[in-house]
């Protein structure tokens, strides 16, 4: 009584569909135009050319007295040049992300394959030691 070997129905899946990444998350014409824009802000180019044009108002900023030079410092300097800067960080944190899930992916998909093949030596293992017990039952 041969029974055939079944992989188990994840395993083709998981093939099918592969790692999910954030390359495969934005979908539509407004993600596209968000990820182009996020795109282009995300540089560090972006964040050198926003602090030159935060430090084009330093001078009235300096005039204006304290009050004003720590206005400026929060308000124009930080959120322009930071927004660009903390762009970059998360770009590169979702890269690493991506080869992490990426990783854990081809991981997973070899631990999958050799759990198949040990379940199918065991079904078999098990199908030969039923062929020796009736065989000594003879």
């Amino acid at each position: 009584m041969e029974k055939q070997h079944t992989p188990h129905p994840r395993i083709e899946e998981r093939t099918k569909y592969g790692p999910h990444t954030t390359k495969g998350e934005h979908t539509g014409l407004n993600g596209k135009i968000a990820i182009l824009i996020t795109s282009m802000v995300s540089t560090m180019w972006c964040a050198y050319i926003f602090a030159a044009l935060a430090l084009i108002s330093l001078p009235a900023a300096i005039e204006g007295g304290t009050s004003t030079l720590i206005s400026w410092i929060a308000q124009t300097f930080l959120q322009l040049v930071l927004l660009s800067v903390i762009m970059v960080g998360q770009k590169v944190a979702a890269a690493a992300s991506d080869k992490q899930a990426l990783q854990t992916y081809k991981d997973a998909e070899a631990l999958l394959a050799i759990q198949d093949e040990v379940h199918r030596l065991i079904k078999e293992n098990n199908e030969m030691t039923e062929e020796i017990r009736n065989s000594l039952k003879k």
